[in-house]
């Protein structure tokens, strides 16, 4: 089984080589950062599925059917308002000023300090959500397939940080747009082909499937509980909002969305993308009932932890490996398209922001090939962190820590929420040099509010509306720092 998985990841690795080469050819600085804005907007739409869709996602969206059942469908109702957003007030101020990195809108609205800040919170936060994502794909897969080979971790950690980025190496994003493609194939074929093979194990049509999930109590969607962090509504305001800061504000996502010929050929790609996405999310909670219902009909044991709680990221793995081959090799492509997909266009938003908030491309008049050295350097050396993040972490894994961090990460999009919101709606100006404390404190804020909540207000418990929450502090904090005059009309 294990030689077949491995025949099976190089040839996936090798067809996209094949696909770097058809995109990279003669490709410049310009196809690196913009793709030159020629991708075609349906070819990213259908690429930004395989970009949201992590490997945790990948695993924990079935997975978490056992514990939260659909629950998790209002979210990306919400998604599908948050992208909206992005498409009639966002898109036209990218375009409008015809940005590259989305943050140098800071630096144009605030100052440099607002530009560094907003900057330095995106690095962080993708630098350390995406090698922890790209850790978890790398971990699973060493725990189903590399360690009985005794392969040491650092082995595949490595080879999988490498091809990352000799694939994004010459083209950048003009090769990652069209990569997405291939990993969002691979992703929906791993849910598509797994949810075949039960029902057919099974004998079940796709309809009694779903039947048999709803007897079982697996397919509620809206939490009434408002003490809950699942309340319905609370999941579909915090669906915008995280759609509007982690996909309009982060600079990974947007930079693909910015390649698009024109404004409306990048506003038709995000409403056509959220339509999908919300397909696809339906499609893996579909995948998640079916192994429930496979457990169940045939007494499959769920994988659990010490304490013998069922730990509903397994659930996937799991089936899959023992279902058949054919899903064991679905599977692994599909975690390894996950992984490739979510860190391929990090590296290259990660190189995109440093070569232009930090070094200054725009600005410093460097030619052609100073640049193309320069940002070669950062690419390598991004990855160089990307590695070290993911091997350091090792022997520090635990969920629970694994949980945390990504909080942390997750953090740090609240304070450009109030940047942008601020930038925007008001016509103020602030003291630049004040906005980093006012950035790192309403995050810490927030933290300690989370933590607490369940003491402080009778047993409520904060969900993703957190983010709302840190946006606003920020918004305030704003206001607090804000000088007299207004900026021109």
């Amino acid at each position: 089984m294990e030689t077949i998985i491995l025949v099976c990841f190089l040839a996936y690795t090798v067809l996209l080589f094949a696909v770097m080469w058809a995109t990279a050819r003669r490709a410049s600085n310009d196809a690196f950062f913009r793709a030159g804005r020629r991708s075609p907007w349906y070819v990213v739409a259908y690429g930004m599925i395989g970009a949201s869709l992590s490997g945790v996602t990948f695993m924990s969206v079935p997975g978490g059917v056992y514990s939260g059942q659909f629950t998790y469908l209002p979210l990306v109702f919400g998604y599908a308002i948050g992208y909206a957003v992005i498409a009639w007030v966002l898109l036209p101020l990218y375009y409008r000023l015809n940005l590259t990195s989305i943050y140098t809108y800071l630096e144009q609205r605030f100052g440099n300090y607002s530009e560094k800040t907003g900057t330095i919170f995106f690095i962080i936060s993708r630098l350390l959500g995406s090698a922890l994502r790209l850790y978890l794909v790398v971990f699973v897969l060493y725990e189903f397939v590399f360690r009985a080979w005794g392969i040491p971790f650092w082995v595949p950690a490595v080879v999988f940080v490498a091809i990352i980025l000799l694939y994004t190496f010459r083209g950048g994003l003009k090769t990652v747009v069209w990569t997405d493609t291939l990993q969002t194939t691979f992703l929906l074929l791993a849910a598509i082909i797994t949810v075949v093979a039960i029902l057919r194990q099974l004998g079940l049509s796709y309809g009694d499937l779903m039947l048999q999930a709803s007897d079982a109590g697996l397919t509620r969607v809206f939490d009434t509980d408002i003490t809950h962090s699942k309340h319905y509504l609370k999941q579909i305001v915090s669906g915008a909002f995280i759609t509007i800061t982690m996909t309009g504000l982060d600079q990974d996502m947007m930079q693909k969305n910015l390649t698009c010929k024109t404004l409306r050929d990048a506003q038709k790609n995000v409403l056509s993308a959220s339509l999908l996405f919300i397909l696809v999310n339906v499609l893996f909670l579909s995948l998640g009932a079916a192994l429930l219902i496979y457990a169940q009909t045939t007494g499959f044991a769920l994988p659990v932890n010490e304490a013998g709680q069922v730990v509903g990221d397994k659930i996937f793995p799991s089936i899959a490996f023992t279902l058949s081959p054919l899903t064991a090799v679905v599977f692994v492509l599909g975690m390894v398209a996950a992984g490739y997909s979510s860190a391929d266009g990090t590296l290259t938003a990660l190189t995109t922001t440093m070569c232009y908030d930090f070094i200054g491309f725009d600005k410093r008049g460097l030619s052609e090939q100073q640049q193309l050295k320069v940002r070669r350097w950062v690419h390598v050396g991004f990855a160089l962190l990307f590695l070290l993040v993911i091997v350091a972490f090792r022997p520090f894994h635990t969920q629970s820590l694994i949980d945390t961090l990504f909080d942390v990460a997750g953090f740090t999009y609240g304070p450009l929420l109030g940047l942008y919101t601020f930038g925007m709606f008001t016509r103020l100006k602030v003291r630049d040099r004040w906005v980093p404390v006012v950035a790192v404190a309403c995050p810490v804020i927030c933290y300690i509010l989370k933590l607490n909540a369940p003491v402080w207000f009778n047993g409520f418990h904060f969900g993703f509306e957190i983010l709302l929450i840190n946006g606003l502090l920020t918004f305030l904090g704003l206001c607090l720092i804000r000088e007299r005059k207004e900026i021109s009309k």
